[in-house]
């Protein structure tokens, strides 16, 4: 018997997401549209490995690697015809949406070449109108989604059959259109002022560094020197193993002006143990260059606190990163910040009364200790230094009165060169107005909406007009 042929009305009550379902309220001449009626994702594959007459060919081939951003326009591998013949992957058009669903789901992209894809992605095919770029607006806005509906311990990957489940705000053809053109726009003005800040950035490192370095040379304080000192403290018989310094200074090592050296650990739990409040607990990500990030605080509790007596902090500290991607970040512990405590990737340093103890930060953060530190890790797998070779680096020492001297004159001009935390939170800023102009993007807050224009109904009903013949 002939299966009865659904109405229009039956496929459209399908189709379009129940007002009570739908995530927010969009312009009266948009609908909300589960996307499998909407959208074909299309796989991929690999051509067989170590078959020579598959790859290095002509025709690009796209896996994960290669999606970085807004488009696509070259591939690191290519295969041949052959490849594309015996092989499941799939061509990909110019100006189709990519969508990885395995690995990094929800990141997407638009191809400005026609490549083929591996398994890791999905050509994303409209059955109605749908422009590229608003395309892979939606996909960017739902990124955070998509990657919760993910699973997998190793890697992780969403299923096809969820992601046709997702609602899609679908506007008039002409509003696409215009909503593609706006956001494009303000997205590449974002560009640049990123890259602005990006540049000033670095600008503002280098100065750094050339202030510590001469700062560490003595020729910050010549002046000050000639005029307050006139004895030397020492000779510099380890001139040649590290550079000159002053007739006035000696070099020396940090186990020597240090009267403890070590780190922490966390207590048994991991990070079911912290807190919104208690006890500071320092890790790696809250010591900054010669200063600390206390936003990223977590807390432990007065009980944890009290078994960790070896590394309570008194507040003289100095802090360093001694393993991970952070390693030989420096900086003073922040007063304010005591009781606290640290943990395993952090060192703390305990210098003896006649270092000043804003000092041995910048120091630590000088070009050339990090040289030195760079050289120096360990671990096959994860950067590290240990205790011994902490110890063992080296110091330039000298007179109590021109440490003094010498840190007023580093906190005065890193004070004024020191834009860093503004420039952070500028990008910061921009990177929640990229959010805002994507967000008001898909509820037609953008100004660019016509309430006159035909509903976006219509786009629906000429592709659900073939299930109705």
């Amino acid at each position: 018997m002939r299966k009865k042929q659904k109405t229009m009305e039956e496929l459209l009550e399908e189709a379009l997401v129940p007002e009570e379902e739908q995530p927010y309220e969009v312009p009266g001449n948009w609908i909300w549209v589960y996307s499998k009626f909407l959208l074909d994702f299309i796989g991929g594959g690999t051509p067989p490995k170590g078959y020579n007459k598959y790859w290095d060919g002509d025709i690009p081939w796209a896996t994960v690697k290669d999606i970085k951003g807004r488009y696509l326009v070259t591939t690191r591998d290519k295969i041949t015809v052959a490849g594309l013949e015996n092989s499941s992957t799939t061509m990909a058009y110019e100006n189709e949406l990519l969508l990885i669903t395995r690995m990094s789901p929800g990141k997407s992209t638009i191809t400005k070449i026609s490549t083929a894809i591996n398994q890791d992605l999905k050509i994303v095919r409209p059955k109605i109108q749908i422009q590229p770029y608003f395309l892979w607006l939606f996909f960017t806005v739902n990124r955070t989604l998509i990657e919760s509906m993910s699973t997998g311990t190793t890697v992780k990957g969403v299923q096809v059959e969820k992601l046709k489940k997702i609602p899609f705000p679908v506007p008039p053809l002409k509003e696409q259109i215009r909503i593609a053109a706006k956001v494009e726009r303000l997205l590449s003005k974002i560009d640049e002022a990123k890259r602005l800040i990006e540049e000033a950035k670095e600008t503002f490192e280098l100065r750094r560094a050339a202030i510590l370095d001469k700062a560490f040379r003595g020729e910050l304080t010549r002046k000050w020197r000639e005029a307050n000192l006139s004895t030397t403290i020492t000779n510099n018989e380890l001139n040649e193993e590290h550079y000159i310094i002053p007739k006035e200074w000696k070099w020396t090592t940090i186990g020597e002006i240090t009267t403890f050296v070590g780190s922490g650990s966390t207590p048994k739990g991991g990070s079911d143990i912290y807190q919104t409040e208690g006890i500071p607990f320092i890790r790696s990500q809250n010591v900054l260059r010669n200063k600390m990030d206390i936003e990223n605080i977590v807390y432990i509790s007065e009980e944890i606190y009290s078994k960790m007596k070896r590394t309570q902090m008194c507040g003289e500290e100095t802090l360093l990163n001694i393993t991970g991607a952070s390693i030989g970040r420096a900086a003073k512990l922040s007063i304010n910040l005591i009781p606290c405590n640290i943990n395993q990737h952090v060192c703390a340093l305990r210098f003896v009364d006649n270092i000043n103890k804003d000092l041995p930060q910048y120091w630590l953060n000088s070009p050339y200790i990090q040289k030195i530190i760079r050289e120096w890790q360990i671990g096959a797998t994860r950067q590290a230094l240990n205790f011994p070779q902490v110890r063992s680096l080296p110091f330039p020492l000298m007179p109590k009165e021109e440490q003094d001297e010498l840190v007023k004159i580093i906190s005065g001009l890193l004070g004024k060169e020191d834009k860093m935390r503004i420039l952070t939170e500028l990008d910061k800023s921009i990177s929640q107005l990229k959010d805002s102009i994507l967000s008001k993007a898909f509820r037609g807050e953008l100004g660019t909406n016509d309430p006159d224009e035909e509903s976006a109904i219509e786009l629906l009903k000429e592709v659900l007009q073939e299930q109705v013949k």
